[in-house]
């Protein structure tokens, strides 16, 4: 294809312009390696920053996604709507599957029941609870409630609609164009998406079996990081949690770190009371500077669409302020119900057995996995993190067993820290244990024969 005829206007909203009108009328394939970006700037006589603003563009628009040294290919339009890592997790969505372990919900068997607390609501009151637009965005017995249960004392705390609305509203208040986030490498696709939007550069640390690695931390803080984002408890998706001793090594690399004062460390606790693991923060050893949210979606419900967050006075004021030019606040009925679901006995006891349940089938999938000659580490909450040779051998594999799993490239940004971690050469699949109830060595067995796959 001879660019250079075909684009009039070399800006890189023109580049765009004309590469999305190829995408999109289908001359330029879904999977197709774009051309790279020294080989347009030739064609075009452009500069190499110029097609880069090009391709940012396209991947703003859900056009395109780069996958590090493999290079830019075109997405599927088929979900537009979609960001696109997560449109990545969505492809296959059509084609049916007897087991499918990438979805990254919990059981909808193991969620507690939400009748009672919806009628006891509603012979509280009938109808709004609201007596004022411009009245406080969190009730008063529900903060005390969160305030007794969080892991440090915070300065202020709000709700909001899920854990991602809490996330995004902050990272808009303090990431723009050509800021640097410090992110765990893998991570939450949707983290690499967001990031993406706000024009961030991604500078990805390593994990390992307690989180965060501290000495990747200390060298990414070198290139001037405004904000560490990080998943305390049930990475997603490795499964691993942060312990105690390892959430004071990261912030002792924080204050210790010249800049390291001036970094907001953002946590997403989206596991929350289904995770083995206790709640630990940053925030126990760096007042001011910690945003913890912490969803109920995996625990009590995902359409609940609720989640809790803390945040240092002064920035929660700016969340607060900007939501009330959108939503306003979170329904104060929901609030209500949630208040209930964590006050009732018999709720309490509903999330604990989920737990338990979910401990369960990580160590029995583990442990069938590892009976193969495979490689995986049972984690907390529901996801699980499995080695491969190949990743796309083993999708084959998996998928002639009507195994549906979610493949490893989507969690990874290409740009990270240096360190002395092997690296296995044949990638990761991401395995969700949601709809696992039974057949814990059927399952286990296939993911350890297909992690061999050549």
């Amino acid at each position: 294809m001879d660019l250079a005829e075909l684009v009039t206007d070399r800006t890189p909203a023109g580049i765009a312009a004309t590469l999305a009108r190829l995408i999109r009328s289908g001359e330029i394939a879904a999977d197709e390696r774009m051309p790279t970006v020294r080989d347009v700037a030739a064609q075009l006589r452009v500069s190499p920053g110029t097609v880069s603003g090009a391709w940012h563009a396209l991947a703003e628009a859900g056009l395109v996604r780069t996958r590090g040294r493999a290079g830019t290919f075109v997405l599927s339009q088929r979900s537009t709507w979609l960001p696109p890592r997560y449109r990545d997790l969505a492809a296959g969505d059509q084609v049916p599957y007897r087991i499918d372990l990438s979805s990254g919900t919990p059981d909808p068997q193991l969620l507690p029941p939400l009748g009672v607390a919806f009628a006891r609501l509603a012979r509280r009151t009938q109808g709004a609870t609201t007596s004022s637009y411009l009245g406080p965005a969190l009730i008063a017995p529900l903060e005390r409630r969160l305030r007794a249960d969080w892991p440090f004392v915070p300065e202020a705390l709000t709700v909001v609609d899920g854990a991602m609305d809490g996330l995004s509203r902050v990272l808009e208040l303090r990431v723009s164009l050509g800021s640097r986030v410090a992110v765990e490498n893998p991570s939450f696709p949707p983290f690499y998406d967001l990031l993406d939007h706000l024009g961030a550069q991604t500078l990805g640390v390593d994990v390992d079996e307690h989180g965060m690695r501290p000495d990747g931390l200390a060298r990414v803080l070198d290139d001037g990081p405004g904000v560490v984002l990080l998943q305390p408890r049930a990475h997603n998706p490795t499964g691993a949690s942060l312990t105690a001793a390892r959430a004071a090594e990261l912030a002792d690399v924080l204050r210790r770190h010249p800049r390291g004062r001036d970094v907001l460390v953002v946590e997403d606790d989206h596991s929350g009371s289904i995770c083995q693991a206790p709640d630990v923060s940053l925030g126990t050893h760096l007042p001011g500077q910690v945003v913890h949210v912490r969803s109920f979606s995996k625990s009590h419900g995902p359409d609940l669409r609720i989640a809790a967050m803390s945040a240092p006075a002064d920035l929660m004021r700016d969340v607060v302020a900007r939501r009330m030019l959108g939503p306003g606040w979170t329904s104060r009925m929901l609030q209500e119900v949630l208040l209930e679901l964590l006050t009732d006995s018999t709720v309490r006891e509903s999330v604990a057995q989920a737990r338990n349940a979910y401990a369960l089938r990580q160590r029995e999938v583990s442990r069938a996995v590892r009976a193969t000659g495979a490689e995986l580490r049972a984690g907390d909450g529901i996801n699980m993190w499995l080695p491969v040779t190949d990743e796309r051998a083993a999708t084959v594999h998996l998928a002639a067993l009507g195994i549906r799993c979610a493949p490893g490239a989507p969690f990874t940004t290409s740009v990270t820290s240096t360190t002395s971690t092997p690296k296995p050469p044949g990638g990761h699949l991401r395995i969700s244990l949601g709809q696992v109830r039974h057949g814990y060595e059927e399952v286990g067995t296939a993911l350890g024969v297909a992690a061999q796959q050549r």
